[in-house]
């Protein structure tokens, strides 16, 4: 998986994608297997994304805060 071009939308549009083809029972047992990695590559990729996201905002409400006292 090519993560430096992977957005946040797209990992999580591949995750909607993953979840509906398992719920639908439409992954033999080999696609399965490739399956779940790729969603578990994709969740890593996402959850870190929003954690850089959250350190982003919580540095910049810091900042403001600062610079209004």
């Amino acid at each position: 998986m090519a993560t430096k071009s992977l957005t946040y939308e797209n990992a999580m549009k591949r995750l909607e994608q993953i979840v509906s083809q398992i719920e639908n029972n439409e992954l033999n047992i080999d696609q399965l297997s490739t399956s779940l990695k790729e969603a578990q590559e994709l969740i890593t990729f996402c959850k870190g994304k929003l954690y850089e996201t959250d350190t982003e905002i919580k540095k910049m409400l810091e900042s403001f805060q600062e610079k209004e006292n």
